[in-house]
Parts: structure tokens; sequence; C-alpha cells
């Protein structure tokens, strides 16, 4: 029985006529306790300024909260400070939201000519050993073909900018490439890779894969027809594996989007288009 109820007992049992004494005893319960009243606690003023000043400063930690109190000229020690204020519950949640460069928003459109658009984005798999393999994807919008597939155990934003580098003296570079908001893509590195070689770079809005959907079919197709046929042994058998089934892709696999043409074919018929092209066509223009 909690200490409350037994002093109701002895209320209850004096009511009747017993005396205190008789009446403790058979609640079993001492003088002492029948006679103790709480304290008033100390802290209530402060734990309700404290609360105030949180609510009105909604992204101020225990820290801020106690400078703000010795700002009014309270004498406060910081060590109470932090401990009523984790009892009122008032941690700040950490925002897990990223910040992501500012950048207009694009619609999907397909592009008339090769090297207007890439769209690029990372595949994981694993080799044996459980060890991480990270695909870099890079495709033309415009030709479907699969620019590039880098597989590393890691790639950064400074590894990425070394890989575009390495496509521009094969391939030469793109006027835009379509990514989601990675943190390699929004990289610094990134982003004055880009501007230095009047690359644009157009960021679908998180959460939306379909703003990127040629980069997305091809990686399923990528993995349902490559990563989940083989099982790699090394790093280096997959490069192997992996660069055997591009050029596959590109050279050899039909595509009913591209009228049965393979993507070499096809993006050698609109490299034959564009030089038939009146000069005040826009189809290079993206």
């Amino acid at each position: 029985m909690s200490a409350p109820s037994r002093r109701e007992l002895v209320r209850h049992l004096k009511d009747k006529g017993l005396s205190e004494r008789r009446a403790l005893r058979i609640a079993g319960m001492s003088p002492s306790s029948l006679r103790y009243h709480p304290a008033t606690d100390r802290n209530t003023a402060l734990k309700e300024q404290i609360i105030a000043l949180a609510q009105r400063h909604r992204r101020y930690g225990a820290g801020m909260i106690y400078l703000k109190l010795r700002q009014a000229g309270m004498q406060v020690n910081h060590k109470r400070v932090d401990r009523l204020y984790a009892e009122a519950g008032l941690q700040v949640r950490r925002r897990k939201r990223k910040k992501i460069p500012v950048t207009d928003r694009h619609p999907l459109e397909r592009p008339l000519a090769a090297n207007q658009v890439w769209s690029m984005d990372f595949v994981f798999d694993r080799t044996a050993e459980g060890r991480v393999i990270k695909n870099l994807t890079v495709v033309d919008d415009a030709t479907h073909e699969a620019v590039a597939i880098v597989p590393q155990r890691a790639i950064g934003g400074m590894q990425l900018t070394s890989i575009l580098e390495q496509l521009a003296t094969t391939r030469g570079l793109p006027k835009a490439i379509r990514t989601d908001n990675g943190k390699e893509f929004c990289s610094r590195a990134m982003l004055t890779w880009a501007h230095a070689r009047g690359v644009q770079l157009f960021l679908i809005e998180p959460g939306k894969p379909n703003q990127n959907a040629y980069i997305e079919s091809f990686n399923g197709r990528f993995r349902d027809e490559c990563l989940n046929e083989h099982w790699f042994t090394s790093l280096r058998h997959a490069q192997v594996v992996i660069e055997a089934w591009r050029r596959e892709y590109n050279d050899e696999r039909p595509k009913k989007a591209l009228g049965g043409l393979t993507p070499a074919a096809y993006a050698k018929s609109l490299t034959e288009k564009s030089g038939k092209l009146p000069l005040d066509s826009k189809a290079l223009c993206y």
C-alpha cells in the first residue's frame, strides 16, 4: 500500500473513533510518515523559464538556454539547467535534410542529338567476400548509350570529376548532366568542375526518381542482366565483366524504344540526320 493510501486509512480510522496510535498500528505506518509533507520544488520557477525560452527559441539547446538565463542576470549552474532541460524533454532534434545547390528544375525531355544531356547515378553490388562495389553509371539521354560504367570500392567528388575528365578525352563532354541530390553530385569538387567546364547540372527533386527516368531504366537493365547474373570474385573481375556487358549493351542489344536498333546504331543514325538538318533547325538545341 502506498503512503497516500495509508494516510487515508489512518484518517478514516481516526474518524471512526480510534486513537492515532491504534490507527497507525493497523495501517502499518509510522508517526513521522504521517506528518511528512514533501518540500516544494525549488526548481519549478526555473523550469518554467527554461520551457518558455525553449518555446520562444525553438532551435536553442541547453547551452544557449543557459546563456540566455545568465544574460537575464540569473546566477544558475549550467548542470542544473542541463538536467531540467532534459527532464522537460526539450532536446533539439537534428535536421537530417541536407543542403543542396540551388538550381532550376528541368522537365525530362529527350534531346535530339548525342552529348546534349547525360544522366548519372550509382548502383551498388558486392564481391564474394562481402565488400561493396560502387558502380557509377552514365547514360546519354538522346542515344541511350551507356557512356560509362565505372566500378570502384568508393567514388567521391574528386574521383567523379577525374572520371568525367577521362570521358572528355574519348567522347567529349555534354552540355548538361542530370543527377539526383547525392553528396557526390552536389560536392564542391563537382560544382567547381562543372562551372569551369561550362556544364550545367540538372538536379531532380528529392524523392522523385521518375525525373531521372532514363538512368533509372538503364540501372534496372544493368542489375537484372549483369549484376544479378554474375558472382564477382574481386573488383578486377567485376570491372572486366561489367565493361564487356556495357559494350554488348551498346553494340549488340536492340531496344524497342529505339525502333529495334542498338544504342550505337541509333547514335549513328542521329549523326547522319543532324547533317541533313536545315540551318534554322532547333534539333541540336536543348
